[in-house]
C-alpha cells in the first residue's frame, strides 16, 4: 500500500516564506512585530490560550515548560473579545510536492485563504498557497489578516 502524501523527509529544501501581519490586530497578535519568518515545515500556527490579559510585548514563542508545543507561532487574542476568532491549534503552512498549503487543523471558525474558505466548525480542510495569497484566521469578519510571501533564496 502506498501513502499518497509525500513523504517531508524526502522533499527538497523549501524556501522561506514569511506571514505579513497586514492589520493592526493581527501586528498585535504577534506582539507588535510586523512578520514572522518560516523556514521549516509544517509551520503550526493557534492561539495563545495562557495569557488571560494581552500585555505588550509579550514573548510566547516559548512556553516555558508549563504546557506541550502546539505550535511554532503563537497568534494573541484578547480574552476580552467578543468573538474568538483564532483556535489554539488554529492552521498549519505545509511544503509538499514543491507547493504551499495551508492546512485548517480542525478550527472553530476556519481559515480563509485567497477568498476560499477552508475548515471551520471542526473539520479542517487543505489548500493550495500562492505568494501574496491573503489569509484570515477565522470568518471573514476576523480582524487577524495576514499575506504569505516566498522569499527567493539568494
Amino acid at each position: 500500500m502506498t501513502d499518497s502524501k509525500p513523504d517531508e523527509s524526502t522533499e527538497a529544501n523549501p524556501p522561506t516564506a514569511v506571514l505579513i501581519a497586514t492589520t493592526k490586530d493581527a501586528r498585535a497578535s504577534l506582539s507588535g512585530r510586523r512578520e514572522v519568518r518560516m523556514s521549516s515545515f509544517p509551520f503550526k500556527v493557534g492561539r495563545e490560550s495562557r495569557n488571560s490579559v494581552v500585555r505588550q510585548p509579550v514573548h510566547t514563542e516559548l512556553r516555558l515548560g508549563v504546557a506541550p508545543q502546539l505550535n511554532d507561532e503563537y497568534l494573541l487574542e484578547p480574552s476580552w473579545a467578543d468573538i474568538l476568532h483564532i483556535s489554539r491549534e488554529h492552521f498549519a503552512i505545509e511544503w509538499l510536492g514543491q507547493k504551499f498549503f495551508v492546512v485548517d487543523r480542525g478550527s472553530a471558525c476556519g481559515t480563509i485563504v485567497a477568498g476560499t474558505v477552508v475548515g471551520g466548525n471542526r473539520t479542517g480542510g487543505r489548500i493550495e498557497l500562492h505568494s501574496g495569497d491573503e489569509i484570515l484566521v477565522g470568518t471573514n469578519s476576523s480582524p487577524y489578516v495576514f499575506r504569505f510571501e516566498i522569499v527567493e533564496a539568494s
